[in-house]
Formats: structure tokens, sequence, C-alpha cells
């Protein structure tokens, strides 16, 4: 397929338009290939805008703008609300906004993590994103657990580089009686793996076990139904396929059916308590029904202002015509990656649309030259991520990703695949 045949899928892409509501790295004068939204998304032309009202009205009301701010900040976080449960499929009870992934998972499996003498274990991916199995593993230690008996690992099979569904199902009945919590990234940041969570959710509480997600690489990226979907509980970062900013705030999701939980355990904050009666100082936790009771401190203003720039654009986007636009764009990269010189670079995403989202990653033959490589992507103005020791994870988000883009990443990897010195 030709640069001709890119340019008149851009020129018939309905979300065309979004693509200049973001600001782009520049290469000379022309905006960069950007296919690391998987790590970083680009920002959005009102980020700014909203950061700066933001800073005026503090500069104009001080204290006062909690009240009188042009967006009030005591409420602010409830401006995103509705947007974020139409973004991952929840009700507006299920989701809030705050803190960082992490922290919030610490949250989430302080309630969720119970273990007790026969039902002590966690199950994880092998190859989870090590911040998840850092938490993990400090969680079943807190609870003086030995994570080389309490932590059950998922590995592909042997010469295979992604778990098979069936093996992800058997492993949680095998655990069965004695497994607690089933914790999985609902795509792998490696390999870009998407599971089945509702399938997952079912089979883990048919035998007992608590089910919760990493949406790290999956919120804004797949079109989620975590409400339909029943795990008890997920949590997102922000700054990935969102939009929201470096490190910016993250969110959480817990299921209707704890909504009313009080007497779930949960490490309680001031932010958590019922709204009517926050101010009145009271030494009685009485958390707020829903996610919102999981909060612990008031959120920071200047990230929700920045992630509201980005939300309100996939708000408009909606996520199925995201969805719609990513298949054909990551059907379009494999395409060209399938064309290259058999033996230079394989795909170890999978091929079904289903299992994906917006990333291929690409592990090269063990004797290429992985910095030659980076130098001309970066002669050619393309930003991408590699990962030791040959992987390439290329992420063709569809707000602001054009066709034209990925056959632009694809046209160096072909002119760097026929070169005579790319062996080391």
């Amino acid at each position: 397929m030709t640069l001709e045949y890119a340019r008149n899928q851009d020129a018939a892409d309905p979300l065309k338009a979004f693509r200049s509501e973001f600001l782009f790295p520049k290469s000379g004068t022309a905006d960069c290939v950007y296919l690391t939204g998987n790590s970083l998304g680009l920002q959005p032309r009102k980020a700014r805008e909203y950061i700066i009202q933001e800073l005026e009205d503090w500069e104009r009301y001080g204290v006062e703008g909690h009240f009188h701010a042009r967006k009030p900040w005591l409420p602010y976080h409830e401006n995103l609300t509705e947007m974020t449960a139409r973004l991952v499929g929840g009700l507006s009870t299920e989701v809030v906004v705050m803190n960082t992934l992490t922290v919030n998972l610490h949250l989430m499996m302080v309630s969720f993590y119970r273990p007790s003498k026969d039902r002590f274990k966690i199950l994880i991916e092998a190859g989870a994103f090590p911040s998840d199995r850092y938490a993990v593993e400090s969680q079943l230690r807190f609870h003086g657990l030995d994570p080389a008996k309490a932590l059950v690992e998922l590995r592909p099979r042997p010469g295979e580089s992604t778990l098979r569904h069936e093996d992800v199902e058997t492993a949680i009945d095998h655990e069965g009686h004695s497994l607690a919590l089933v914790l999985l990234g609902n795509v792998n940041y490696l390999t870009g793996q998407a599971f089945d969570m509702k399938t997952i959710s079912q089979i883990a509480h048919h035998v007992g076990a608590h089910v919760g997600f990493d949406l790290a690489h999956g919120v804004g990226n797949l079109n989620l139904k975590l409400h339909d979907d029943g795990p008890d509980f997920a949590v997102w970062c922000s700054y990935k396929y969102l939009n929201g900013g470096p490190g910016t705030i993250a969110g959480c999701f817990v299921h209707e059916r704890h909504a009313k939980s009080t007497d779930l355990p949960r490490f309680a904050g001031w932010w958590g308590h019922d709204k009517a009666s926050r101010f009145q100082m009271g030494p009685e936790f009485k958390p707020i029904e829903g996610a919102e009771g999981w909060q612990l401190s008031n959120p920071p203003i200047f990230q929700l202002a920045a992630l509201r720039a980005s939300l309100e654009i996939f708000d408009r986007a909606t996520m199925p015509a995201i969805r719609k636009k990513g298949d054909l764009l990551t059907g379009y990269l494999e395409f060209l990656i399938d064309r290259l010189p058999k033996g230079f670079v394989e795909i170890v995403t999978p091929r079904d649309p289903r299992y994906r989202g917006n990333q291929l990653s690409l592990r090269f033959s063990a004797n290429f030259d992985a910095k030659a490589l980076l130098a001309d992507f970066q002669k050619s103005g393309v930003v991408c991520d590699f990962r030791e020791p040959n992987i390439m994870r290329a992420a063709p988000a569809p707000l602001y990703v054009s066709f034209e883009d990925v056959h632009r990443f694809a046209a160096v990897l072909e002119k760097f695949a026929a070169r005579s010195d790319t062996p080391k």
C-alpha cells in the first residue's frame, strides 16, 4: 500500500480533525511521527489554557478559589467524573480521579486482598509491569507471607511470547480455593496482548477470588465495559493514551456491588468522607458511597485541569470511534511490517484485533543494530519506544496519529532492513 493510499485513508478519516487539537514535538519545522502515546501522550492544546485559568483564579481569589473560581476547586474533580465513566464503561458512582496508579493499586489491595489461612495467593502475569509486581510482593510481605509461596505467575508456553487465554482460565481454576486475588494488566505493557476481562472476572469470582485490573495500557486504548465485565476494581494512570501530562493524576474503578460496603477494610482519608458532613470535622469516618469513598486527599487542580482538556476530546470522539480507527491503523501497520524481509522482525502482539489495542510490539533479529536503527528514526523525525534487548513498541494512537505517520515509520524500517550494514 502506497503513500497515496495512506493519504487517501487520512482524507476519509472521520476523526482527522482531532489531530489539530494536539501539540507535536518537531523535527526541524515538521511534526514528528509520534508513536509513543503508550508511554506519554501528546499535550492537548487546551491544557495550557485550562491550567492558566486556574493560575489566574489562584492569583485572583486565593483560598476563596475553592468556592469562587470559574471552575470551583472544591468539586473540581467532579467535572471529570461523567467523562471518565463513559471512557471506561462504568457508572458515575463507580469511578473517581485520584492519586497515582500504584497508590490506587495499594489502596485497592488493602480492601480486596484479604488473605486467610487457606485463601492467600495472588495470581499475576510473570511479565507484568515491574511496579505491579513490586506492589503485590510488598502486600504479601506486609501480611507476613512469602512471595515464593503466595505469588502465582502466569507464563507463556515454551517458545511462545504471549499467554493463551485457556491457560489463564486453567490457572485460575487450578488454584481455586487458595486464590484470594487475580490481578492482571488488561493490556500487557511489553507484548500489547489484551485479555478477556469479562471471562477472567467470571472465573475468578466462581472460585471465590476477587479480581482487579491495571488499565495503564488499556484506558483510552480499548473500548472498556468495566461495569458489565464485573471486576471488583480497576486502576489506571492518565499520562499514556489519556494525554494528561507527565506523572499526572490517575483513576480508579470500584464496582457498584461494593458501593455501600462501609465495613470493607480501607485506608481512609478526609476527602473520602461523606461530603455533607466533611467540614464538621468529626472524629468518625463515614465514607462516601461508591468509588469516591476511597479518596484520601483533595486532588491537584492543575493536573485535573490538564486531564480535563484531554477527556473532553475523548468524550467528543467517543471510544467506539477511536477503537474503530485504531483497528484500521494497527492493521495497516501490521500489513506494512509483514512486507519487510523475512527474518528481520516479527510481531509479538496477537494478530487478532480482539486481543490487542493500538500497539504492535516488534522483536528484531539477534544481529540487528538497535543504536543504528534508533539513529535512523531520530533523523527521520520518528519517535518510538525501544525495550532491551530487542523489542520496539509502536503505538499509533488514533486521536493524533495518521495513516501517513504509520507509512513513514514503516518506510524507515524498510530502508534500514535493506542496508547491507544493518548487522552488528
